[in-house]
Order: C-alpha cells, then structure tokens, then sequence
C-alpha cells in the first residue's frame, strides 16, 4: 500500500486524475498535477506515464525496444531511456564542486538545475507531453475550478492572467509533491537490515562486502555519498558524471530513427558546460529500486540488471567471455567517447567470478523499496 499525502490510495493504484480534490496543501496540489493528462497536447499522458508509481516511478512499457518512451502523439520516441523519479530530489542543485567537477542537477545531463525546473520540461518538450507554450498549460488547468482556486490560494497566482507566475508554481507544485515520502521511503531490507529488522541473505552479505569494497570492486567510488557505509540516508549515487564507455542502442536506434553513428554528447549538452573533457559523461543513477527500473544505462540498451555487472567486469577480466554481451552474444561494442572515459574508476580490482556477479546482483535488489518487492518475483 503506498503511504501519501492525502485520500488519493486508490489514485497510486490506478494512475488516473484526482476528481474534485480540495488541494488544501502545495503537495496535493502536485499529486494531482503529477496524474494530469489535460497537460499533455491529446490529453493522453501524465508525468505518471513515463514516471509510473506502480513501477519504482520509471517507464514500464517496453515497446521501442525497451529503452525509450513514447510521446503524447504516439509516435515520438527520444534517444534517453527515462530515470526514475524515486529519490531524485536528493540530487543538489546543479553546480561545480571545489575539485572542479560537475555534480547534481536533474536529467541525465543535469540541464535542469533542481526538481521544479526539471518538472516543466517534458510539458513542453515536443517528443514527450507536447504541449508548445507555457500559456497553453495554463490555458488547460484553468479549464478546471479547483486548479484555479488552488493557485489562487496557495500560490497567490491567478492562473487565467499571469502565465508565467502560474507555470512556476506549476512546477514548484509538482517538486512539492516529488519531495514527499511517497519518492523516498528508505524502507527497503537494506535500510531495515541497518536497523537490524532484517536479516542478509549469505549471498546477499557476500554482495554488500564486495559493493562496498575499494579492494574488489569500487562499486562505491560513484555510487556512495555518505561517508559510512551505514549511513541511513544512502541515496547510492554520488550525483557526479562519469563515462562508464555504454554502447550505442542500436536496436533503439532502429527504432527512434536516430543514425548508427551518432554521439551523445551527454554532460556537454548541457547549456553550462563547454568544456570539451565533459562529452559523453552522464549523471551517476541512483541504485534505489535498481532491480525493478529497467532498462539499464542513459539510453536503455541493457535490459537485465546482471548484464549491467557483467558490463562493469569487462574492464578487470581478460577472459574472452567477458567481453561478450550476454544479451546479444556479441562483444560490447565501440566505446562512443573513448577519450573521456573514466578508466581509474573502471579498471580498478580483479576480475569477478560468476558467484561474485550474482552476489552484487542479490545486494542490488535488497535496494527495492518495500512495496516493489513483489515485483522482484515477477
């Protein structure tokens, strides 16, 4: 049972608009929004289509290979696979640190800055919910009393005449919501296993050794924040950017219509950064409910998790094995950005065998939220 806000149980559920709701807080404000198809050109989809709750707040529809999302009009397809929205407002304000790095920010390019400037993308973004103005969200929502009377009263915005006051608080609505509970639970068997609640499996155990190991594995260098390993609040991403080397998609390519021999310049897409050191680079996902998020990776090109580990090992292990792809039985392929790829981080402690492979992967899926557990079954 999902733990909200407000009397909209039922709402989680089945993935549809509040009906009449009072909206008495900036939150339930934003749940609503957060299911709102009006927003969306053929009122269609919702923030919730890409950002299913039933599904750890990811994409799970699996046509276009798997890796992408369809847009409002039912054809549009993009080149990212969708992150999910679970705890992503632990990610800080996009900005450099003292080491000079890039860290934070929402998207896989950190374009926007923090949660509210990322909510209002997708409404006007062409290929997803479409609409093409700031004045036509707001032209939709006024169509309905209580979206008006809501503004007004917690917002101070009449949104049928200031266009621009109105789509931020559209925005800061929707961040309101995405900042509750309901995105960060932090009540998966790992965090009820750090308040001895639970009990690791062996395997399970041999996986958190390993995860946390600078010996073994390094798998924490970009995927720990706290400075404890025991630390409650692991959101399991430092929130920096890395080149990690993942192929091309190219069965979504076949799809989405994007040539074979396109770059994504990752971090250097983002209008702040100009430095040619940064292309290919990408935002370091969370590992939260990692297990139930497929597909894997910026662009969805692996879709089992153990694939993602076993990508990983190909940077440690000379066996011919490891360098095939397990999904397709063919080698890797090209790295797209060679020349930034971030090779301390990769090739770092011996190969892994078979055993300590499914060890990582059984540590990775006591990350799953307690009400996606059952989905680990299926």
């Amino acid at each position: 049972m999902f733990k909200l806000l407000s009397q909209t149980t039922c709402l989680l559920l089945s993935a549809v608009p509040l009906a009449a709701a009072p909206f008495k807080t900036a939150e339930e404000l934003g749940e609503a929004l957060f299911f709102e198809t009006d927003l969306s050109l053929n009122r269609t989809q919702s923030c919730a289509s890409c950002h299913d709750p039933n599904a750890g707040f990811a994409d799970p529809r699996r046509d276009a290979e798997g890796a992408f999302s369809r847009g409002d009009d039912g054809q549009s397809l993009g080149a990212r696979h969708a992150p999910t929205a679970a705890y992503a407002m632990l990610s800080p304000a996009f900005h450099q640190n003292a080491d000079g790095e890039w860290v934070g920010g929402q998207f896989w390019d950190g374009r926007a800055a923090d949660l509210a400037a990322q909510a209002g993308g997708p409404i006007l973004n062409p290929i997803e919910l479409g609409l093409a103005t700031e004045a036509d969200a707001m032209a939709r929502l006024a169509e309905q009393e209580d979206y008006v009377t809501a503004f007004q009263t917690l917002y101070d915005v009449d949104i049928t005449k200031d266009v621009e006051a109105g789509f931020e608080a559209l925005t800061a609505a929707l961040a309101s919501f995405e900042s509750t509970e309901t995105f960060q639970s932090f009540d998966s068997k790992y965090d009820r296993f750090l308040r001895g609640a639970a009990e690791l499996t062996k395997e399970e155990e041999l996986g958190r050794l390993l995860f946390f190991s600078q010996q073994f594995t390094n798998c924490n260098q970009c995927h720990q924040l706290r400075r404890s390993a025991m630390d409650p609040a692991e959101p399991f991403t430092d929130f920096r950017y890395h080149n990690i080397g993942v192929p091309a998609n190219l069965a979504g390519r076949s799809e989405n219509g994007v040539a074979a021999d396109w770059v994504d310049n990752g971090l250097l897409d983002n209008p702040l950064v100009n430095d040619q050191k940064e292309r290919g680079k990408f935002k370091t996902p969370t590992l939260r409910n990692v297990a139930v998020t497929g597909p894997y990776m910026h662009n969805g090109v692996f879709q089992d998790l153990r694939t993602v580990v076993a990508f990983y090992n190909r940077y440690n292990s000379k066996a011919e094995s490891a360098q095939i792809n397990p999904e397709t039985g063919a080698p890797w392929g090209d790295i797209p950005v060679a020349e930034t790829l971030s090779e301390t981080e990769l090739t770092h402690g011996p190969a892994l065998d078979d055993r300590r492979i499914d060890a990582l992967v059984a540590f990775l899926k006591t990350l799953t939220d307690s009400r996606y557990e059952a989905l680990l079954t299926e």
